[in-house]
Order: structure tokens, then C-alpha cells, then sequence
């Protein structure tokens, strides 16, 4: 099996890094903080001292962090990985960024001999680790091959949408789409009120009717509590973000405006302080 290096072992990454080594991959993890590797301490998982001895103890090194800034440290950074993969390595983004980001990382790495595949994710640590989580892969065919082992570890579907950026592209999308679905459980909510409809109940008929989506039921689920989402809110804005400049920058047929003006009258709401 190939051996995997995995850095970001946060809610989202350390069920999938978990999943990895109990399908029997050899791996090695780093943190910055100490306390994110000691789950692993029952596994046969090796902790890092750097980046860069991750990268020397791998094959593909798997980054689950939060931002491009965060992306690009941990890489280029003076004992990041790129000063330790070997040529012939892999460097897989799962972290959300924009495409460019993983364009201008894929740069760098040609000349050392590494290639890069984003494979952005979406369904949670929960998912992850009931293997049920969705990887969104961009990157040349055989990458995306020789990664997919790894991937179907914690992950169904595995989908490869295209050339590198590609699965970014779709995640950028995918979480657009879900500000604007949760601005309209809002308000769709709201009309129940309205109408005196009990919520529970048209949260039921929305679950088994054609008018229900994830957004109206992660609502409902919550017990229509906000917390969660305004917890997500900066990733949300960082999300739809990169799609508008994506838009912006290709000039597509289709206008997004009435959905941009939905999506960013959701995420006004989140902003808001929630009620005492």
C-alpha cells in the first residue's frame, strides 16, 4: 500500500485520517498542536516532528487544513513538505481553496517531480467516518487513480470532474448552492409561521415531499437552532467567495445574480446576533 501522510486533523480530517490507517495504510500525521495527534496513539499511525519528516516517511500527503494561507505554509514553509515528498509524490488538497490557489501550488511542484490533486470533501466527520463522505477530485486521470484507494477509505462517491481546480470548482458550487437552500428554509419557515403551521410537522412533509432539501432538513434536525451555521458562517463566506470570483472571471452564460442576492441574504442573517 502506498504510504500516506495526513495534516489536519481537525473535526473533518482526523475521522478520515482515522479511517486510512484502519484500512491498513501505513501513516504518518503532524499537528501543530500535540493534543491533535494523541487519538492516534492506539493506531499504528507514526507522529511527526515536521512537515517535512511526514513528507520523507510518504507517498501522498493528504492536507485537511482550513485556508489557501494554510495550504501553502505547510508546503512551502522551510521544513514543509515540498522539503521532504520525494519526486514521484503526491500532494492531495482536501481543504477548500480557490482553484488558482492549487494551479499556482501545482507550479511549484512540477519541477520537483510532484503532482497535486485537489480532492475537496463534503458531508462531515460523521460521514467520514461511516465512509459515506463526498470527494470532489480534479487532476490528471492517473493521479486521481492511484489516489482513489485512499480516498475510498473514507469516502462514497469518489467523483473525478476534471483537470486540476476542477474539484474545487464543484465544491465552491456545492457550498454556494447550500447558502442559498438554507436562505430559503429560512423564509420557507418563516411562511409556516406565517400561516400558523406547526415547524416540526412541515419539516416532516418537507423531508418526504418534492419541496424538501438538505438545507430544510439540517434546520430542522438542529431543532431550527442557528448555532451551528453561524459557526460555519466564515467558511460559508469563503465559499461563496470563490464561486462569485469564479463568475467573474469566466464570464458565464448565466446570471447568478438572484442567487448571489439569496445567498448573501443568508449569510446576513447568520451574522446577526441570535436573540437572548
Amino acid at each position: 500500500m502506498e504510504r500516506i501522510g495526513f495534516i489536519g486533523l481537525g473535526s473533518q480530517g482526523a475521522p478520515m485520517a482515522r479511517r486510512i490507517v484502519d484500512e491498513g495504510h501505513p501513516l504518518t500525521v503532524w499537528a501543530r498542536r500535540a493534543a491533535s495527534t494523541e487519538p492516534f496513539a492506539d493506531t499504528g499511525a507514526v507522529v511527526a516532528a515536521t512537515p517535512a519528516e511526514l513528507a520523507s516517511r510518504s507517498d501522498i500527503v493528504c492536507l485537511c487544513v482550513v485556508a489557501d494561507a494554510d495550504v501553502e505554509d505547510v508546503l512551502t514553509r522551510a521544513d514543509g513538505v515540498f522539503a521532504g515528498l520525494a519526486s514521484g509524490g503526491v500532494v492531495v488538497v482536501h481543504a477548500t481553496i480557490h482553484p488558482d490557489t492549487c494551479r499556482r501550488i501545482a507550479a511549484e511542484a512540477a519541477p520537483r517531480g510532484i503532482a497535486v490533486v485537489d480532492a475537496p470533501v463534503s458531508g462531515g466527520g460523521q460521514a467520514a467516518a461511516a465512509r459515506r463522505l463526498l470527494v470532489m477530485a480534479g487532476g490528471d486521470k492517473a493521479d486521481v487513480e492511484r489516489c482513489r484507494p485512499v480516498f475510498e477509505a473514507f469516502a462514497d462517491p469518489v467523483i473525478h470532474l476534471g483537470p486540476l481546480g476542477s474539484g474545487q470548482a464543484a465544491k465552491a458550487l456545492n457550498n454556494f448552492v447550500f447558502t442559498v437552500q438554507v436562505g430559503l428554509a429560512l423564509d420557507t419557515f418563516a411562511l409556516a409561521d406565517g400561516l400558523g403551521m406547526d415547524r416540526a410537522a412541515v419539516a416532516q412533509v418537507l423531508a418526504n415531499g418534492t419541496g424538501g432539501t438538505r438545507a430544510a432538513g439540517i434546520l430542522a434536525a438542529s431543532g431550527f437552532n442557528l448555532g451551528g451555521l453561524r459557526q460555519a458562517r466564515s467558511l460559508l463566506r469563503k465559499d461563496v467567495d470563490i464561486l462569485l470570483d469564479l463568475v467573474r472571471a469566466d464570464g458565464p452564460a448565466a446570471d447568478p445574480a438572484v442567487l448571489a442576492e439569496l445567498a448573501e441574504r443568508t449569510l446576513a442573517t447568520l451574522a446577526e446576533e441570535p436573540p437572548a
